[in-house]
């Protein structure tokens, strides 16, 4: 399957906007990565040296049949067709360098192998605000999650970016993470989980 754009919602659980001491002042934060960063599952994900810490992020990812602009709300899950798990990963050190300067996250969120991606199931219309998710960094859990505590729904996700970009078949949504986020180093092995979705796996080189 071929990813065309890779949207990002940032601090869309309000425990992990408090774990990495931000605050939220009510608005959808919003990045994007490039297709280079999409590292499919079982494949190896190799990790920047020399910027620090890197922070895994599991998210509940979703994939757009397209759309077009301005999707109402009561509209946007009509736009969707596969469901899965993936990783944000995050350069955390540089991240919070980039921040304090005011400049843009890129090349701490968008380095090639950012987005580790697990394999789309399709969208039944599935209760996507009733999801709970697991992320294990070598059998140990690092974080449980369920989107029933997002701030931003996936529908108005959809809705947000839709505003600002035509939505196009092949867009997916990494729709944000919880709280637990750490790093992983090389050698390290990580697994996503939910049920109903599946189970997905990569190891660190």
């Amino acid at each position: 399957m071929n990813v065309k754009r890779i949207f990002c919602i940032g601090r869309n659980y309000a425990k992990h906007v408090a774990e990495l001491g931000n605050t939220s002042d009510g608005d959808c934060v919003v990045f994007m990565k490039p297709p280079s960063c999409i590292v499919d599952e079982g494949e190896p994900v190799v990790l920047p040296r020399g910027i620090g810490a890197i922070h895994h992020e599991a998210e509940l990812v979703v994939l757009l049949t397209g759309g077009g602009r301005d999707i109402a709300v009561d509209e946007a899950l009509d736009c969707i067709a596969g469901i899965t798990l993936g990783l944000d990963l995050t350069a955390r050190d540089l991240q919070t360098q980039l921040k304090n300067k005011g400049a843009p996250w890129e090349l701490a969120k968008a380095f090639d192998g950012a987005a580790p991606l697990g394999d789309f199931k399709p969208y039944l219309e599935q209760d996507l605000q009733a999801i709970e998710f697991t992320c294990h960094v070598n059998g140990q859990l690092r974080q449980r999650g369920n989107t029933a505590d997002m701030l931003y729904s996936v529908a108005r996700q959809i809705h947000i970016l839709s505003h600002t970009w035509t939505l196009e078949p092949g867009d997916v949504i990494y729709t944000g993470t919880p709280e637990g986020v750490g790093p992983v180093e090389p050698g390290d092995t990580i697994e996503l989980a939910s049920a109903g979705i599946g189970r997905f796996r990569w190891t660190f080189a």
